[in-house]
């Protein structure tokens, strides 16, 4: 017979009861604890429930293996290390890594490029004192478990730290994709080697953007200003809003006129709406007010009558769980979290909260995933709280699957929550509320991603008015399958749907005009870039990886290249300046399919597809050729001095224009003698310091904008946004 344990299949003996099959997996009975079709089982039954044909297990071993009772386990963050060290018990230490202990140099590339690439590591300088102090735990203990997050960057953290730690000693890696007491067992008891592959790939990443960066930086000090840097990854992303800026700005808006009839049936109170959607059996192209004018003169006595009425039934099905970049989009478009803000949301919910009762644990699946790929217990799981919570009929035959796109790391999981029968509203009281509002939308797709398909009646009514064609649509609920579950609403969807009202109308019947109503309008250009569509723009182009997106955004708005405006991505001057002189003098390095074929190249490292060095010499080759030519060729901006009809008031010398790391300012001609320098635009807001006759000028910092004294280092008054003063 066959039989599902631990979610693989296995061949077994007709009649083998629970004891023996736990003997066979060469576990103590004593210690077992066993799930049998999702049924916690008595320890006293083993021996006597027979499995049957189809049968699923789950075994929960104690950790083992051959784990001593004095080992030391390594993970990145204290609250991840406080939430498994509960589940582990005494015996083992729990200790947080607080990230990269070790990595390439700050203060030069640290990459013999004539050595093959030949990495030079150092000891992060902050981080030396808790190495010294993970070196003391390990050193009277008789196994490391390296337990970092399972991605390739979590791999190369625990590779350095197996390398300074596992002197004579054994060094094990766990890896688990979600923070459960089940999970964390299950991994301790089948540990494995560091992943060579994969930490060949995070370190043909770390590499290749060290050379980048520690190349294309000092180029744009020469040619622009001190203190500029530029990153493989963060140059694409500003060349998209900037080119999304620049069709903008070519963007001719053409006008165009919509009709819209209001109207009811004769003896209705209630109205609806109509569009107008043909003339003279042609699409209706209204362009300007006189033909608006004409139709609405033409319309005003005209005979309003049904006359034709189709009717259709639409499937909608659900959608997959999230991968990173769909929890990114509809956090931003749904809850308005940023994705850095989603992330740091979901590390949070991912590495353990204390909720009561159940203690400390981990609410959803690891994070950074580009996979749609779910566990076969959870999918069971989800299953039978459907069944119970909304019914059969809202249960699929069989189970809801999904395709990951082609590069997607298939050991990785979709995010999830642990368990589904944690619902939200259970939860809520031990959650801030931006915690449980990702967490219920995390929670609500993944429960809605296996349901069944909603099922909507959509109406379609042509009403002839003259030569003019009117169409009025509506559509109701037939089944509400997956959205009983999921059915957030975006914004704006409320008045459409209050305007797709339509009462049962029949072929022929005769319609009153409530009032026709014309509105203008005017084509628009595509829009600036938010972080829900950079992050989809940048996954469907293939640049980055699930780790990437959110950081990739921060840093460009922290280096001044880009600027929010609302939800809006807005290029600075400064980011076009870069932007341009990048794209100009490396067309193939800072192109998106370049980008792409370099995230490509990484993947095959991780699959042991190419080695990492060879990938790195078919980078380095032409980048090498466009730096020396850029050396000579780039335009130096710096030299462009720009006068200003403006005095210098401490020494009477003309003001001219520099560029700084923020962009423009102004600057005395005179310098390095005079130092004296202003911000190009002030609020106009005087300083409210006693005594000073500055005013604020924005400014910026990694937090974002703040203002501050134009006065500055003279005078330090901040605040985070001005008080707009009376006239007096």
């Amino acid at each position: 017979m066959k039989i599902c344990v631990n979610g693989k299949d296995i061949q077994a003996e007709d009649g083998l009861t629970i004891s023996a099959l736990i003997a066979q997996l060469k576990a103590d009975v004593k210690y077992a604890a066993v799930e049998l079709n999702l049924e916690i089982i008595d320890r006293e039954s083993y021996g006597s429930v027979k499995l049957k044909d189809g049968d699923k297990v789950e075994i929960i071993l104690p950790v083992g293996g051959g784990a001593p009772s004095d080992a030391l386990v390594i993970v990145e963050s204290p609250a991840k290390a406080k939430t498994i060290e509960k589940f582990l018990g005494k015996g083992f230490i729990v200790r947080p890594s607080m990230g990269h202990v070790i990595d390439l140099p700050m203060r030069k590339m640290g990459v013999d490029i004539e050595n093959n690439f030949q990495p030079s590591y150092v000891v992060i300088a902050k981080k030396k004192k808790l190495l010294s102090e993970l070196k003391s735990e390990a050193k009277d203990k008789g196994v490391v478990y390296i337990a970092t997050d399972p991605d390739r960057e979590g791999e190369a953290i625990g590779w350095h730290l197996a390398s300074h730690l596992g002197k004579n000693k054994e060094v094990k890696r766990v890896v688990f994709h979600e923070i459960t007491k089940k999970a964390i067992l299950e991994a301790f008891d089948n540990p494995a080697e560091i992943d060579a592959k994969l930490v060949n790939a995070q370190q043909a990443r770390r590499v290749i953007d060290r050379i980048v960066g520690y190349s294309l930086s000092p180029l744009l000090w020469k040619k622009i200003t001190r203190g500029l840097s530029a990153g493989r990854v963060q140059s694409i992303a500003v060349k998209l809003i900037v080119d999304r800026e620049r069709e903008i700005e070519k963007f001719v808006p053409q006008e165009y006129w919509e009709v819209e009839a209001e109207l009811k049936k004769h003896k209705d109170r209630k109205t609806f709406f109509a569009q107008l959607d043909k003339i003279d059996d042609k699409k209706a192209e209204v362009k300007d007010k006189a033909a608006a004018d004409a139709i609405l003169s033409e319309l005003q006595g005209a005979k309003y009558k049904v006359k034709d009425i189709k009717q259709s039934e639409k499937k909608l099905n659900p959608q997959a769980p999230f991968t990173t970049s769909k929890m990114q989009q509809e956090s931003f478009n749904k809850l308005h979290f940023r994705a850095g803000k989603t992330m740091k949301i979901a590390q949070q919910l991912y590495e353990g909260l204390d909720i009561g009762k159940e203690g400390t644990i981990g609410l959803i699946t690891y994070m950074r995933t580009d996979s749609v790929k779910v566990a076969f217990s959870a999918i069971e799981e989800a299953r039978f709280y459907i069944k119970d919570k909304f019914g059969a009929e809202y249960l699929p035959t069989a189970a809801n699957e999904y395709k990951s796109k082609k590069a997607a790391q298939e050991a990785h999981e979709a995010i999830r929550p642990t368990s589904v029968a944690r619902e939200p509203e259970s939860i809520k009281e031990y959650l801030s509320q931006d915690q449980y509002r990702l967490y219920k939308l995390v929670w609500a797709k993944f429960v809605s991603s296996q349901m069944k398909p909603a099922i909507m009646s959509v109406v379609s009514v042509d009403i002839e008015a003259g030569r003019c064609m009117f169409r009025a649509s509506g559509s109701t609920v037939i089944f509400p399958g997956f959205k009983a579950a999921y059915d957030i609403e975006e914004e704006g969807e409320a008045a459409e749907k209050k305007k797709s009202y339509l009462p049962k109308l029949e072929a022929g019947e005769a319609l009153d005009l409530v009032k026709i109503d014309p509105t203008q309008h005017f084509t628009k250009p595509p829009p600036r870039y938010t972080d829900a569509s950079l992050v989809k723009a940048l996954e469907e182009d293939g640049i980055g990886r699930p780790s990437t997106y959110a950081p990739t955004i921060e840093t460009v708005v922290a280096r001044y290249y880009v600027r929010r405006e609302g939800s809006a991505l807005w290029p600075t001057e400064l980011g076009t300046v870069v932007n341009d002189l990048l794209t100009k003098s490396f067309p193939v390095i800072i192109d998106e399919e370049f980008t792409a074929k370099m995230e490509d190249e990484l993947d095959d490292i991780e699959e042991g597809k190419v080695e990492w060095t060879t990938a790195l010499k078919d980078f380095y080759g032409p980048f090498s050729q466009w730096l020396s030519k850029a050396q000579v060729e780039m335009k130096e901006v710096k030299k462009d001095v720009e006068e200003l009809d403006e005095v210098c008031e401490k020494c009477g010398r003309k003001m001219i224009v520099k560029w700084g790391r923020r962009g423009k300012f102004k600057s005395c001609s005179g310098f390095p003698e005079c130092k004296n320098a202003k911000p190009m635009v002030t609020t106009g807001i005087k300083c409210p310091e006693p005594g000073c006759d500055g005013e604020l000028v924005e400014r910026r910092s990694r937090r974002g904008a703040f203002y501050g004294c134009s006065r500055f280092p003279a005078c330090r008054h901040v605040e985070n946004k001005p008080k707009v003063q009376e006239q007096t």
